[in-house]
Parts: structure tokens; C-alpha cells; sequence
């Protein structure tokens, strides 16, 4: 066909009867021809193609996650004994730091050592008493309230056996005012604390 020859403006001057399409004029049919070919592959892609496109990105998007969680669990499988040799590093390491936590019939021995430390490191004791115990979730404090006279190297001292004493001792919000004549009296809070057991372990 010689597309040359064919003249657009004719179509103006048509009128097309849809009863007796095979008597149409070659462009008209052609035209026809060209707007069915893009309506049926319109149609095709968005009733056949788009939708297994859609299909074909949700397997590819589930694959990645799969990959991704094998990858981890082989990563956990791989390094179990590993992870074994550490939890049970980290289960000696807790049992050992219960046993420097005081039970309730050691309280008072503990009051006993921190005087002791502080009357041997040169400090006298303005107060020393035990405040209200705070209920945590998996243990209890015991904040010891501490006031103590004496001189900056004797409060250093005092505190450094505190806090090599065998039970856990913490020490918080500290303030020193001066007494004159070279006398300081330091102020502390002294938290030590009671693990609690969980009931059906």
C-alpha cells in the first residue's frame, strides 16, 4: 500500500455506515485496524499481563524476606555452641554477682562493715540509718542514708574499701560542706540490693 497517496482530509468528508463496514474506503478501515490492535493490547496488559507483573513482585519481595530470615537462623545455627559456651558464661557471672548481694539476715552485717570501714579510715558518723526499701521489678533497694565528719583524704579512703567491700554497694548523691577548721562532713546515699526471687522458677 502507498501511504503517499493516502490523503487524511478525505476523512472528513466521509460518513461511515457501521452496518457495511466492508464497504468503507481502505484508510478508514486501516484506521480502524490500528485503534482495535491498541484497544486489544490495552486490554491484554491491564486483564492478563498486569496482574501476573503484581504476582511476579510479591513472589520476588517474599523471596528477599525468605532469604533474609534463612540467612539469620543459619547464622544462629551455625554459632549455637558458641551461644551456649557464652550463656552459660553469662549464668556463672549472674550466680556470682547474687552471691555479693546481701539477703535480709545480712543487712545488718553490712551496716556493721560500712561502720567499721568508716571508723578505721579516721571518719566519725553524724548518721547512719537505713531509709525505706524501693521495690524494683526483679529486685529491692536498700538506700542507706550516711553523714560522716572528717578530712578529704579520710572520705577518699572510706570509700574506696566501700566499694571493695564482698557485697555490692553503690554510692549516690554526694555533698560535702565545709565545717571550718579543716573539718568536712560528707553526705551519701549508699544503695545496696536484694535480688528477688521469681515466683515458679
Amino acid at each position: 500500500m502507498d501511504w503517499k497517496n493516502i490523503d487524511l482530509n478525505d476523512l472528513n468528508e466521509l460518513e461511515l455506515d457501521f452496518n457495511n463496514m466492508g464497504e468503507w474506503p481502505k484508510v478508514a478501515k486501516i484506521i480502524v485496524a490500528i485503534l482495535l490492535a491498541i484497544l486489544v493490547a490495552v486490554l491484554s496488559y491491564y486483564l492478563l499481563i498486569s496482574e501476573k507483573i503484581e504476582t511476579y513482585q510479591k513472589i520476588t519481595e517474599q523471596e528477599q524476606s525468605l532469604k533474609l530470615q534463612f540467612q539469620t537462623k543459619y547464622q544462629v545455627a551455625i554459632n549455637a555452641d558458641a551461644y551456649k559456651v557464652q550463656m552459660a558464661e553469662m549464668e556463672k557471672n549472674f550466680a556470682e554477682l547474687l552471691k555479693r548481694l546481701p539477703t535480709e539476715s545480712e543487712t545488718p552485717g553490712l551496716l556493721d562493715d560500712i561502720t567499721y570501714v568508716g571508723t578505721t579510715s579516721g571518719l566519725s558518723f553524724k548518721k547512719i540509718n537505713w531509709e525505706e526499701e524501693i521495690e524494683r521489678e526483679f529486685y529491692t533497694e536498700l538506700p542507706l542514708r550516711l553523714e560522716v565528719v572528717g578530712g578529704y583524704h579520710e572520705f577518699g579512703e572510706f570509700l574506696g574499701r566501700v566499694a571493695a567491700l564482698p557485697r555490692i554497694v553503690t554510692l549516690h548523691n554526694f555533698t560535702i560542706s565545709n565545717k571550718g577548721d579543716d573539718v568536712l562532713e560528707l553526705s551519701l546515699l549508699a544503695k545496696t540490693y536484694r535480688y528477688k526471687e521469681v515466683v515458679g522458677q
